[in-house]
């Protein structure tokens, strides 16, 4: 089983593209929705909720855990890889951003982001690392999941916060797009409104869905069943809420959805205290 989370609904996108890549395999998905969105919190409280519901999935029988949400790909990615050394974990920014560079032909890239992501400078050292020439826009865009989980990505209101963001991006000659919020792809008919025909938009659940595949593969964990794989959702707010947000993105019913509340079904990690922890055992 490969178990996925995020903030909201975002992180459904990568849930889709795994679908699509790997049909036979089970999915469990947590929806953080208590929280959205992390991009306004702080690295440190989200780290503690990603490493605490990256332990769920793991105790739910998670084969490997993808982070489908960029800021916590941003704080949490590296102290969960070592906090669960058993347990590949992969992360959007980076297959992100090596879409992005494949794409580019001018090495212009503008990114739209949380606040939160902006503020890490992640995607800007990554694309700086394989493309050390790079010029890099990075666009917080605030306003973005609050109107996907509305359900508003089609308003007046999502059009104008469009042209808002990518104003700076377009003034940099920015040609390759990341959008770096799993939420945000949800939003690409109408970026695509707003743009010239030859913008390149990169979403990153297409290659993140890649390389969990090859991960798995390298792994011999690749499910070998024939059958459509088997998908379980719990969400941490309003099941109600998620399945109807969530139909309409996924374009499919969706079913199996639990509630699960933090301090009785899961709880949060305290990065510094476990490596404290870890450290001092070590030197024993």
């Amino acid at each position: 089983m490969i178990g996925v989370f995020d903030s909201g609904v975002g992180g459904l996108t990568v849930v889709k593209a795994l679908s699509q890549r790997l049909p036979q395999e089970g999915i469990c998905y947590v929806a953080d929705e208590a929280h959205v969105p992390y991009g306004d919190r702080s690295p440190d409280e989200i780290r503690r909720f990603a490493l605490g519901i990256t332990r769920f999935l793991i105790e739910q029988g998670a084969k490997i855990v993808v982070m489908g949400c960029n800021m916590s790909s941003a704080v949490a990615l590296g102290p969960a890889r070592r906090l669960f050394p058993d347990t590949p974990m992969v992360g959007v920014i980076e297959a992100g951003v090596r879409a992005a560079v494949r794409a580019s032909d001018d090495c212009r890239f503008g990114v739209l982001a949380t606040t939160g992501t902006v503020n890490t400078g992640a995607y800007t050292r990554e694309i700086l690392r394989l493309c050390p020439d790079a010029i890099v826009c990075e666009q917080p865009c605030p306003r973005f999941v609050p109107i996907v989980e509305s359900g508003m990505c089609d308003s007046e209101e999502a059009e104008s916060a469009a042209r808002e963001y990518l104003a700076p991006l377009l003034a940099q000659r920015c040609r390759t797009i990341i959008l770096g919020c799993t939420h945000y792809p949800f939003l690409a008919s109408t970026i695509a409104r707003v743009v010239t025909s030859d913008i390149i938009m990169i979403d990153p659940a297409e290659e993140t869905a890649t390389e969990v595949a090859d991960i798995l593969h390298k792994c011999g964990a690749l499910a070998t069943e024939k059958n459509e794989g088997w998908h379980r959702y719990f969400v941490t707010a309003s099941p109600e809420r998620f399945t109807t947000v969530g139909e309409r993105f996924l374009g499919k019913a969706i079913t199996e959805v639990e509630e699960i509340q933090w301090g009785r079904d899961l709880g949060e990690v305290e990065w510094l205290e476990k490596t404290v922890e870890q450290t001092t055992k070590s030197a024993l």
